[in-house]
């Protein structure tokens, strides 16, 4: 009798698995390319407050140093947010969905204040609750010699 209902409820279990389906990538996509759009516009709004809900708890930054956790970003980032105009600004161009819906990866390039392609950055986003995502790694990189030559 046990073995029946440990059998019932591993198969309730997995039809309510199966009825649930695959995530819907599509839509994920879209969720993290507004997030990382809204991202990008704390910087030129310049609003430390909305960079700093982008953040998970256990952020890393790659730059000059390793930034470990939202506070140690916060606090190398807030001289960014200083000032009228934005030191620089960046926009995905490429963003990809784990397919189990959990991590997302964007990257993009990145310009000077005169609009000027200067590096390209790569962030690992984390689904931390249905429709929220926060950026768990952020790295940038400098450009190849093709992308030097783009407007």
């Amino acid at each position: 009798m046990r073995r029946l209902a440990a059998g019932l409820g591993l198969a309730m279990t997995l039809g309510a698995a199966a009825a649930q389906g695959a995530p819907d990538l599509e839509l994920l996509r879209k969720q993290v390319t507004e997030t990382e759009k809204a991202f990008a516009r704390s910087m030129a709004e310049r609003d430390f407050a909305a960079f700093a809900r982008h953040l998970s708890e256990g952020t890393v930054f790659y730059g000059r140093s390793v930034l470990r956790g939202k506070a140690a970003v916060m606090a190398a980032w807030k001289p960014f947010y200083e000032g009228d105009k934005a030191p620089f600004s960046w926009e995905p161009d490429q963003v990809d969905v784990l397919p189990d819906g959990t991590l997302a990866h964007s990257s993009g390039p990145v310009r000077d204040e005169n609009g000027k392609r200067v590096s390209r950055f790569n962030s690992v986003w984390r689904q931390e609750s249905p429709g929220v995502w926060r950026i768990v790694f952020d790295k940038g990189q400098p450009l190849s010699e093709a992308e030097k030559q783009l407007p």
